[in-house]
Protein backbone atom coordinates (compact mmCIF):
# COMPACT_ATOMS: atom_id res chain seq x y z
CA UNK A 1 0.00 0.00 0.00
CA UNK A 2 1.20 3.23 -1.23
CA UNK A 3 1.98 5.68 2.39
CA UNK A 4 2.51 9.07 2.69
CA UNK A 5 4.35 10.09 5.88
CA UNK A 6 5.41 13.67 6.98
CA UNK A 7 7.27 13.75 9.55
CA UNK A 8 10.02 17.03 10.07
CA UNK A 9 12.68 15.09 11.71
CA UNK A 10 15.10 13.38 9.91
CA UNK A 11 15.89 10.69 12.25
CA UNK A 12 11.90 10.20 13.14
CA UNK A 13 11.16 10.06 9.40
CA UNK A 14 14.27 7.49 8.73
CA UNK A 15 12.72 5.37 11.39
CA UNK A 16 9.37 5.46 10.59
CA UNK A 17 9.87 4.72 6.28
CA UNK A 18 12.01 1.75 7.95
CA UNK A 19 9.44 0.17 9.44
CA UNK A 20 6.77 0.82 7.06
CA UNK A 21 8.94 -0.57 4.19
CA UNK A 22 9.80 -3.40 6.47
CA UNK A 23 6.17 -4.35 6.33
CA UNK A 24 5.84 -4.11 2.36
CA UNK A 25 4.30 -0.55 1.90
CA UNK A 26 5.36 1.86 -0.66
CA UNK A 27 6.65 5.19 1.25
CA UNK A 28 6.29 8.46 -0.03
CA UNK A 29 8.49 10.84 2.57
CA UNK A 30 7.43 14.53 2.74
CA UNK A 31 9.31 16.72 5.29
CA UNK A 32 6.26 19.68 6.07
CA UNK A 33 3.33 20.06 5.81
CA UNK A 34 2.95 21.76 3.11
CA UNK A 35 4.83 18.85 1.00
CA UNK A 36 2.36 16.74 2.56
CA UNK A 37 -0.81 18.86 1.14
CA UNK A 38 0.63 19.28 -2.00
CA UNK A 39 0.75 15.32 -2.31
CA UNK A 40 -2.06 14.76 -0.82
CA UNK A 41 -4.42 17.01 -2.91
CA UNK A 42 -3.01 15.34 -5.73
CA UNK A 43 -5.43 13.80 -8.14
CA UNK A 44 -4.24 10.13 -7.48
CA UNK A 45 -3.08 10.79 -3.55
CA UNK A 46 -1.42 7.76 -1.35
CA UNK A 47 -4.64 6.47 0.35
CA UNK A 48 -3.12 6.64 3.59
CA UNK A 49 -0.83 9.20 4.92
CA UNK A 50 0.76 9.40 8.69
CA UNK A 51 1.20 12.99 9.69
CA UNK A 52 3.37 14.62 13.03
CA UNK A 53 1.21 17.21 14.38
CA UNK A 54 4.06 19.58 14.83
CA UNK A 55 5.69 20.64 11.49
CA UNK A 56 7.07 23.49 10.36
CA UNK A 57 4.97 26.13 7.87
CA UNK A 58 1.61 23.96 7.49
CA UNK A 59 1.03 21.67 11.33
CA UNK A 60 -0.38 18.38 11.17
CA UNK A 61 -4.20 19.36 12.33
CA UNK A 62 -4.71 21.84 9.43
CA UNK A 63 -3.35 19.40 6.74
CA UNK A 64 -6.47 17.31 8.13
CA UNK A 65 -8.61 20.18 7.62
CA UNK A 66 -7.44 20.82 4.57
CA UNK A 67 -7.68 17.06 3.18
CA UNK A 68 -11.22 16.82 4.75
CA UNK A 69 -12.48 19.95 3.26
CA UNK A 70 -11.37 18.92 0.04
CA UNK A 71 -12.75 15.88 0.18
CA UNK A 72 -16.34 17.17 1.50
CA UNK A 73 -16.00 19.36 -2.29
CA UNK A 74 -14.81 16.47 -4.65
CA UNK A 75 -17.77 14.69 -3.54
CA UNK A 76 -20.41 17.28 -3.13
CA UNK A 77 -19.35 18.34 -6.97
CA UNK A 78 -18.68 14.80 -8.16
CA UNK A 79 -21.54 13.41 -10.34
CA UNK A 80 -20.43 9.54 -8.93
CA UNK A 81 -19.67 11.12 -4.71
CA UNK A 82 -17.81 7.47 -4.85
CA UNK A 83 -15.38 9.40 -7.00
CA UNK A 84 -13.99 11.51 -4.64
CA UNK A 85 -10.68 9.77 -3.07
CA UNK A 86 -10.91 9.72 0.95
CA UNK A 87 -7.79 9.19 2.18
CA UNK A 88 -6.90 7.36 6.08
CA UNK A 89 -5.42 9.65 7.77
CA UNK A 90 -3.36 8.85 11.25
CA UNK A 91 -1.98 11.63 13.62
CA UNK A 92 1.33 11.05 14.89
CA UNK A 93 2.28 12.75 18.32
CA UNK A 94 3.75 13.68 21.54
CA UNK A 95 0.37 14.98 23.09
CA UNK A 96 -1.13 13.29 25.35
CA UNK A 97 -4.11 14.86 26.62
CA UNK A 98 -7.36 13.77 25.86
CA UNK A 99 -8.10 17.13 25.18
CA UNK A 100 -5.77 17.37 22.45
CA UNK A 101 -6.88 13.68 21.21
CA UNK A 102 -10.23 15.19 20.47
CA UNK A 103 -8.93 17.97 18.65
CA UNK A 104 -6.96 16.15 16.60
CA UNK A 105 -10.40 13.78 15.93
CA UNK A 106 -12.46 16.18 15.96
CA UNK A 107 -10.14 18.05 12.68
CA UNK A 108 -10.48 14.80 10.71
CA UNK A 109 -7.84 12.44 11.55
CA UNK A 110 -9.15 8.73 11.46
CA UNK A 111 -6.67 7.27 14.43
CA UNK A 112 -3.54 8.84 16.10
CA UNK A 113 -0.41 7.51 17.27
CA UNK A 114 1.73 8.86 20.39
CA UNK A 115 5.23 9.00 20.23
CA UNK A 116 7.63 7.02 21.14
CA UNK A 117 5.60 4.69 19.20
CA UNK A 118 5.44 0.63 19.72
CA UNK A 119 6.73 -0.51 16.09
CA UNK A 120 3.83 -3.49 16.53
CA UNK A 121 1.47 -1.11 17.40
CA UNK A 122 2.38 1.11 14.33
CA UNK A 123 1.93 -1.40 11.86
CA UNK A 124 -1.32 -2.60 14.05
CA UNK A 125 -2.76 0.94 13.34
CA UNK A 126 -1.66 1.08 9.46
CA UNK A 127 -2.88 -2.48 9.19
CA UNK A 128 -6.37 -1.17 10.50
CA UNK A 129 -6.23 1.57 8.15
CA UNK A 130 -5.65 -0.45 5.45
CA UNK A 131 -8.62 -2.83 6.10
CA UNK A 132 -10.60 0.36 6.32
CA UNK A 133 -9.35 2.17 2.79
CA UNK A 134 -10.25 -1.86 1.43
CA UNK A 135 -14.05 -1.88 2.83
CA UNK A 136 -14.27 1.62 1.45
CA UNK A 137 -13.14 0.84 -1.75
CA UNK A 138 -15.62 -2.09 -2.20
CA UNK A 139 -18.69 -0.14 -0.94
CA UNK A 140 -17.81 2.62 -2.87
CA UNK A 141 -17.81 -0.04 -5.87
CA UNK A 142 -21.25 -1.44 -5.38
CA UNK A 143 -23.09 2.32 -5.12
CA UNK A 144 -21.56 2.82 -8.17
CA UNK A 145 -22.54 -0.83 -9.62
CA UNK A 146 -26.58 0.25 -7.90
CA UNK A 147 -26.13 3.84 -9.30
CA UNK A 148 -25.74 2.44 -12.64
CA UNK A 149 -28.47 -0.09 -12.29
CA UNK A 150 -31.13 2.86 -10.81
CA UNK A 151 -29.41 5.20 -14.09
CA UNK A 152 -31.54 2.45 -16.48
CA UNK A 153 -34.62 1.82 -14.61
CA UNK A 154 -37.66 3.81 -16.14
CA UNK A 155 -41.36 3.32 -13.94
CA UNK A 156 -44.37 5.02 -14.75
CA UNK A 157 -45.74 7.21 -11.67
CA UNK A 158 -48.78 9.03 -11.40
CA UNK A 159 -52.17 9.72 -13.11
CA UNK A 160 -51.78 8.73 -16.78
CA UNK A 161 -54.52 10.80 -18.83
CA UNK A 162 -56.25 8.24 -21.16
CA UNK A 163 -58.31 8.55 -23.73
CA UNK A 164 -61.39 6.63 -23.18
CA UNK A 165 -62.09 5.47 -27.01
CA UNK A 166 -58.90 5.19 -28.41
CA UNK A 167 -56.46 4.27 -25.53
CA UNK A 168 -54.19 6.86 -26.38
CA UNK A 169 -52.17 8.60 -23.71
CA UNK A 170 -51.74 12.37 -23.21
CA UNK A 171 -48.06 12.85 -22.80
CA UNK A 172 -46.63 16.47 -19.88
CA UNK A 173 -46.04 18.21 -23.19
CA UNK A 174 -50.23 17.73 -24.03
CA UNK A 175 -49.30 15.19 -27.02
CA UNK A 176 -51.90 12.13 -27.60
CA UNK A 177 -49.23 9.17 -27.88
CA UNK A 178 -50.07 5.59 -28.48
CA UNK A 179 -50.43 3.22 -25.71
CA UNK A 180 -47.37 1.23 -26.59
CA UNK A 181 -45.44 3.94 -27.33
CA UNK A 182 -45.94 5.76 -24.51
CA UNK A 183 -44.79 2.86 -22.35
CA UNK A 184 -42.00 2.54 -24.29
CA UNK A 185 -40.50 5.41 -24.21
CA UNK A 186 -40.54 6.00 -20.18
CA UNK A 187 -39.78 2.09 -19.24
CA UNK A 188 -37.40 -0.96 -20.15
CA UNK A 189 -40.28 -3.10 -21.81
CA UNK A 190 -40.80 -3.56 -25.59
CA UNK A 191 -44.31 -4.99 -27.58
CA UNK A 192 -45.15 -7.55 -30.06
CA UNK A 193 -48.38 -7.62 -31.91
CA UNK A 194 -50.54 -9.80 -31.94
CA UNK A 195 -54.91 -9.71 -31.85
CA UNK A 196 -57.13 -11.36 -28.70
CA UNK A 197 -59.49 -13.84 -29.72
CA UNK A 198 -62.48 -11.13 -28.49
CA UNK A 199 -61.04 -8.78 -31.33
CA UNK A 200 -60.99 -11.62 -33.54
CA UNK A 201 -64.37 -12.70 -33.34
CA UNK A 202 -65.21 -8.85 -33.81
CA UNK A 203 -62.96 -7.66 -36.44
CA UNK A 204 -62.35 -11.06 -38.62
CA UNK A 205 -65.48 -12.95 -37.48
CA UNK A 206 -65.22 -15.41 -40.49
CA UNK A 207 -62.24 -16.64 -38.91
CA UNK A 208 -64.08 -17.88 -36.09
CA UNK A 209 -67.15 -19.08 -38.52
CA UNK A 210 -64.43 -21.28 -39.67
CA UNK A 211 -63.37 -22.41 -37.24
CA UNK A 212 -66.90 -23.35 -35.95
CA UNK A 213 -67.25 -25.04 -39.30
CA UNK A 214 -64.11 -27.23 -38.88
CA UNK A 215 -64.33 -27.56 -35.01
CA UNK A 216 -62.33 -26.90 -32.73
Amino acid sequence: MKILIAEDDATSRALLTAVLKKSGHDVVETRTGTEAWEVLRSPAPPRLAILDWMMPDMDGLEVIRRVRALHAEQTANATAPAAAVRVYLILLTTKTDKADIVAGLNAGADDYLGKPYHQGELNARVECGRRMVEMKDALDAKVEELRRALDQIKTLRGILPICAHCKKIRDDAGYWNQLETFIRDRSEAEFSHGICPECVRTLYPQLGEKKTRNGP
